[in-house]
């Protein structure tokens, strides 16, 4: 079902009706059957929430405790009660981890998602719902603010339904989707993302002129105000404040990658995180780090390299996404 879900629980006793109104024993086979369905759903949306995959996985382990307790015939609709107990714990977790990100060591980045190396990204609100660029915005609103962004404007959750989810009401849900909404747009590049197939052209001439030392060819890629944002959390090696402009993100890739040119051991490959292209090394089946590309109007304009070992653990297995 996947990474770290037990559904192994036994909820004895309970019944539910059929659509003929006979009641029949509720196993626990039903439960898990209604969670696995929808569990792409329920990761996308509490890892939009918390920028974090490992974490994502530790909520819905609880969700589904939780979740395998409950009376099946008092479940109307089981994609949003499912949406509301997710949001619930997604929030609490949120709120408990705001004091150690306010002590973490250097920029803080969310988690990177490796996702299926097919997956076409075709949704293309889903593709920018968990971009790095998307999440790092998404960390300047509040956490009700981000669900409710979130719950309405990816996954189109009806305004009843999101306030169930934030214990609010529906008019201070009103207000507060519209600020988000307001937060994001004015935050928001002037020009869209590339589209796939562009954003991986630029990504293979990245490479080509890192690889070959060319750093005419690399600078023709660069935007004018790049910006190198290194998330280490102190424990591997990284620049501790975001480098700016084109030429000094320049010299330091060229000095990265002749490095790793060195390290034998060192392998780098191409990856599909956060439906964009990224650069992941390796040691052995160890990644060291990930290096997320975000083009806009034809040039690279900001580079996110994830160094913090914590971060990458989950970089070992593709996860699903779904809206």
């Amino acid at each position: 079902m996947g990474a770290g879900v037990d559904i192994t629980l036994s909820t004895p006793g309970q019944t539910s009706s059929n659509e003929y109104g006979w009641s029949r024993p509720v196993t626990t086979d039903e439960h898990a059957e209604r969670f696995v369905l929808l569990r792409p759903l329920l990761f996308t949306i509490v890892y939009e929430i918390l920028g974090s995959a490992t974490e994502s996985d530790d909520v819905l382990q609880d969700s589904y405790l939780r979740w395998s307790q409950v009376d099946l015939a008092t479940v109307r609709d089981t994609r949003s009660y499912l949406a509301r107990l997710v949001t619930r714990q997604a929030l609490n977790a949120l709120r408990a981890s705001a004091r150690r990100r306010e002590d973490y060591v250097g920029p803080w980045l969310p988690e990177p998602l490796l996702l299926d190396e097919n997956d076409p990204s075709a949704d293309v609100v889903l593709a920018e719902s968990v971009s790095m660029a998307m999440l790092v915005l998404l960390e300047t609103l509040t956490p009700d603010e981000r669900a409710v962004f979130v719950l309405r404007e990816v996954f189109g959750f009806d305004y009843d339904e999101i306030a169930a989810a934030v214990g609010k009401s529906v008019p201070t849900v009103h207000q507060v989707a519209h600020r988000a909404r307001e937060h994001v747009q004015a935050r928001r590049r002037r020009f869209q993302p590339l589209d796939a197939r562009k954003a991986a052209q630029i990504t293979e001439q990245f490479m080509t002129a890192t690889a070959t030392g060319d750093m005419a060819g690399l600078l023709t890629l660069l935007a004018p105000h790049i910006v190198w944002t290194a998330d280490s959390g102190g424990k591997a090696t990284a620049a501790r404040h975001p480098v700016v402009g084109a030429q000094n993100v320049a010299d330091l890739l060229m000095r990265l990658f002749r490095t790793s040119r060195q390290m034998a051991a060192l392998h780098i490959r191409m990856a599909n995180c956060n439906s964009a292209p990224a650069v992941v090394a390796h040691i052995g089946d160890r990644p060291q780090g990930v290096l997320l590309i975000e083009a806009i109007d034809g040039m690279i304009t900001n580079f996110y390299v994830i160094r913090n070992p914590d971060k990458l653990v989950a970089m070992t297995v593709p996860r699903q996404i779904s809206r």
